[in-house]
């Protein structure tokens, strides 16, 4: 019965991945050729939401500020960008900056809990838009930072091979895709994993069985960072050009919809929120959907992305894939 339900399960993933792989090239010259930047986006918030998971979805910490290290992320790449530095190099740095921020942050903010902590990252998430707002003389300001027009900005290759078009940036969003995929599954299987979903269910308990709460929250605080240094480090590439009206609060109000509407800590759940949050809205408001159903499906896009919320916040509350529980053999008594 397992080597059945396993077979399935692979038969499944292999069919995703041929979907996922084959479906743009069979697309890019036909009038469907707009699911690619949409798939690309996607695959962006993808990261972003698996970081916001970690926090919220295996530790219970709720975040209201995660843009700003997207933002961070996205600045850092631009700006060395500007000076002549390699995209696999900026990619890095950009990891690294967003990290110590967030290293930053949570030491000091992770003796709050609740609401206290959620007001205090809304706070610098907000914080960190309104400096990249104002600090003309780094950011530019609202106008933003642009790489075409700098002959110092290297092209994004691999191998050799130059990233131009949304199919090629497609690509290697998708391989980030499935490395930060994995990396999940493996951490959510591992001690650290469930010592955070220990914490996550009682934090009291899970210090009284020895678990240090506070250095794994950091911990979790710091990779979570890392996520979103690699979603903006390939933002900011893939556009070309940054700007502070990118990373607001509600971009942060929607990454913690994503997670809770297809299931905190389910890593399908995180994909499945993100396709009906990012994903629906964007080809509902496609033109290809304007001229099978007139502008009557444009203007109604939101209402029927609001009742798909409502019906599901009463009927599946716990999310649409919520995460299994580990079931654990009985062990035989003498």
């Amino acid at each position: 019965m397992f080597l059945k339900k396993f077979e399935k399960q692979q038969i499944l993933l292999f069919l995703g991945a041929m979907a996922l792989i084959g479906l743009p090239l069979l697309v890019e010259n036909t009038s469907w050729a707009f699911l690619i930047r949409i798939l690309g986006v996607m695959g962006i918030y993808v990261l972003l939401a698996l970081g916001v998971n970690m926090v919220l979805g295996y530790v219970g910490l709720l975040d209201l500020g995660f843009m700003a290290f997207y933002a961070i992320g996205a600045y850092t790449t631009a700006l060395l960008s500007l000076l002549g530095w390699s995209f696999w190099i900026c990619l890095p740095a950009s990891v690294l900056v967003a990290v110590a921020a967030r290293a930053a942050l949570g030491a000091p903010v992770l003796r709050l809990r609740g609401d206290y902590l959620a007001i205090v990252t809304l706070g610098f998430g907000e914080i960190t838009r309104i400096v990249l707002n104002n600090w003309d003389g780094l950011t530019n300001g609202p106008r933003g930072i642009s790489l075409l027009s700098s002959m110092e900005v290297v092209p994004v290759s691999v191998f050799g091979f130059p990233l131009v078009t949304n199919l090629h940036f497609y690509y290697l969003i998708l391989f980030f895709v499935c490395a930060g995929l994995a990396v999940c599954r493996r951490l959510d299987r591992s001690r650290i994993g469930r010592a955070w979903l220990a914490i996550r269910d009682n934090e009291l308990a899970a210090e009284a069985t020895g678990i240090h709460v506070t250095r794994l929250k950091i911990l979790a605080f710091m990779l979570s960072a890392g996520f979103a240094g690699v979603a903006g480090s390939i933002f900011a590439r893939w556009e070309n050009f940054v700007t502070p009206e990118s990373f607001t609060f509600w971009e942060s109000a929607l990454l913690v919809a994503m997670v809770v509407s297809g299931g905190m800590g389910s890593l399908p759940g995180i994909v499945l929120g993100v396709v009906l949050i990012v994903g629906l809205p964007e080809v509902l408001r496609s033109d290809l959907f304007q001229r099978l159903g007139g502008t009557n499906i444009i203007n109604a896009r939101y209402l029927l992305f609001g009742a798909i919320l409502m019906g599901m916040v009463i009927f599946r509350p716990q999310g649409l894939w919520p995460r299994r529980r580990t079931k654990f053999p009985e062990r035989e008594t003498a």
